[in-house]
């Protein structure tokens, strides 16, 4: 006998749920069968009308229950002489998908113009693989999840399938550096085993928001940080020390805000800029500080810039993580 799959869906009580169209021959409870990457002995057959059947003929959908996987909608379904010939189609199928995944991927992250923009740290890619309980659901994640792709992140579900996390997601994701997202559904045991093994991310979800928000989260660890400048306060050089070792002092007093150790300062003269650069060193008479607040005198050493005059005009400012 020989069907396709019009739905499968991974049910609570039954298990892995294939709807298939029956289209040549006679299907029968206990048949062997091989359907995509699913395989199994057919334990129950369920019509329409939620009666079980024993056969069903050409033309007639039947839901089957016994698969050890959800498969996709449109796969063939294959009746076998033995569960050991069913597993053996089921894993040539693996093993053909799986080259053809990775082609597809190896083809999409060389094309000209997303190689060049990668390069250039304009765009940087976020590789996803979705596995959901029904068809609906993943069609549903993957459209949330490429929605969140921006200027500088492109959000690419390179596979999304029916049922549990299998190894073969594992592989795939492997080779593509993805994640791998689990909605209503979890690894099973070789699964685990390879994603430990290998070091890849699979994460489970059952409200399909917390999984674009930690994804979000994701994206922002990818996405450039920017920065502002924050002024912090201004002051002036009143006075010049020299000190072996260390070069020219600048004495000086804060006129608003505050100065601190480590923070940037511009210096103009008249309206020239002379220095933007970091202090080196803040001192309160012959102590290191931290900060010194307006109204106070304290020392400034400038990294690099020794050539100070008095009367200078100093911004104080730190480049601050703009949040996003």
């Amino acid at each position: 006998a020989r069907g396709i799959v019009i739905e499968a869906k991974l049910d609570t009580g039954k298990g892995p749920v294939a709807t298939v169209l029956v289209q040549k021959g006679t299907l029968h409870v206990g048949d062997f069968v091989a359907i995509g990457a699913a395989f199994g002995k057919v334990r129950a057959m369920i019509d329409a009308k939620g009666e079980r059947l024993k056969e069903a003929g050409p033309s007639t959908p039947v839901e089957i229950i016994g698969l050890n996987g959800v498969p996709d909608a449109g796969e063939v379904c294959l009746v076998t002489d033995t569960n050991n010939d069913a597993k053996k189609i089921s894993e040539a199928f693996i093993a053909q998908n799986r080259e053809k995944l990775l082609a597809e991927t190896k083809n999409k992250l060389s094309l000209e113009g997303l190689s060049d923009a990668i390069k250039a740290g304009k765009l940087k890619e976020f590789d996803i693989i979705v596995k959901a309980d029904v068809q609906g659901s993943v069609e549903a994640v993957k459209q949330s999840l490429i929605k969140l792709s921006n200027d500088e992140v492109q959000v690419s579900v390179i596979h999304g399938g029916v049922g549990a996390i299998n190894e073969s997601d594992v592989t795939l994701a492997a080779a593509s550096h993805a994640i791998i997202i689990g909605f209503n559904v979890r690894a099973d045991n070789q699964a685990r085993e390879t994603a430990e093994r290998e070091k890849v991310d699979v994460r489970n979800y059952k409200v399909i928001y917390d999984a674009i928000n930690d994804v979000e989260a994701a994206m922002k660890g990818l996405l450039e940080p920017i920065y502002e400048e924050k002024v912090t306060g201004h002051g002036e050089i009143r006075m010049i020390f020299k000190a072996s070792g260390i070069g020219n002092i600048a004495g000086s007093y804060i006129l608003d805000g505050k100065v601190f150790r480590g923070t940037k300062c511009r210096i103009t003269r008249g309206d020239e800029k002379v220095f933007d650069g970091n202090i080196e060193s803040l001192r309160r008479g012959k102590d290191d500080v931290k900060e010194v607040n307006y109204g106070y005198e304290c020392g400034l050493v400038f990294d690099g810039f020794n050539d100070i005059q008095v009367d200078d005009k100093m911004e104080f400012y730190q480049m601050v993580e703009v949040k996003r």
